[in-house]
């Protein structure tokens, strides 16, 4: 039987972006269904969802009461992928910076033995499309940074293009995540390596988001810089 695959979009403010790409993800795997995780966006994002759930049953949405974070979106779309017996779930961006046309390639993976697949733009073929250098370095630096203190081969730790078996999703205990914010990609690659799972980076071309605002801030930084280092203490006394 073929797998049954989740791809989920956390939004908030992404009414612009989000038609188009729900669309674009049907087109490449018409047999996935899609779940939007909504935090009461304030530019009516919610309701478009609830238009295009209305007019294809292969999409959902998740309303939830306020901007609560991107750890948080996962691991609620994470429970309700694992209570509804989905076999993949698929982490993308609502902002067209993650092209479907590679999910075919994430799956390639999963077939071949993968746990988890990372979409990495640091890998050769990889790359990114639309950045300044300050980005670049922002990036790549911290990706650098998180594999220098973690001790990983990860090219790319901090993609939010991800793929997670169901057994990943099970052995890496979500209802235990605690980064909420970009840390959260690191956090659960790290807990697939730590669980001996075999994680695959897929190269891809990430392109800057063509519509609204990037959600990036001082905060959301801060927290991965300080997050690396309590994943690193946790292995150490054996809590990873």
């Amino acid at each position: 039987m073929a797998p049954r695959i989740l791809v989920v979009t956390p939004t908030y403010n992404e009414r612009d972006n989000l038609p188009r790409f729900v669309r674009s993800v049907l087109e490449v795997v018409p047999d996935a269904h899609v779940l939007v995780v909504d935090d009461a966006s304030p530019d009516g994002t919610g309701a478009v969802a609830d238009t295009l759930a209305a007019e294809d049953p292969r999409t959902t949405v998740l309303h939830r009461p306020g901007k609560l974070g991107l750890g948080t979106a996962y691991v609620d779309a994470f429970r309700r992928a694992l209570e509804l017996g989905y076999d993949v779930v698929v982490e993308m961006d609502a902002d067209l910076s993650h092209d479907p046309k590679y999910l075919p390639a994430f799956l390639q993976a999963i077939e071949a033995g993968a746990d988890v697949v990372l979409g990495s733009r640091n890998v050769p073929g990889g790359g990114v499309v639309g950045w300044g250098p300050g980005r670049h370095v922002l990036s790549k630096g911290g990706s650098l940074y998180a594999r220098s203190i973690l001790g990983v081969p990860i090219r790319d730790l901090t993609t939010g293009f991800k793929a997670f078996t169901r057994r990943a999703l099970l052995a890496i205990d979500i209802e235990t995540l605690r980064s909420n914010g970009y840390s959260f990609q690191i956090e659960t690659t790290y807990r697939a390596l730590r669980k001996n799972l075999r994680v695959t980076e897929v190269p891809i071309v990430f392109v800057d988001r063509r519509a609204g605002h990037s959600k990036m801030s001082r905060s959301i930084f801060a927290e991965a810089v300080v997050e690396v280092w309590r994943l690193r203490f946790d292995a150490m006394i054996g809590k990873l």
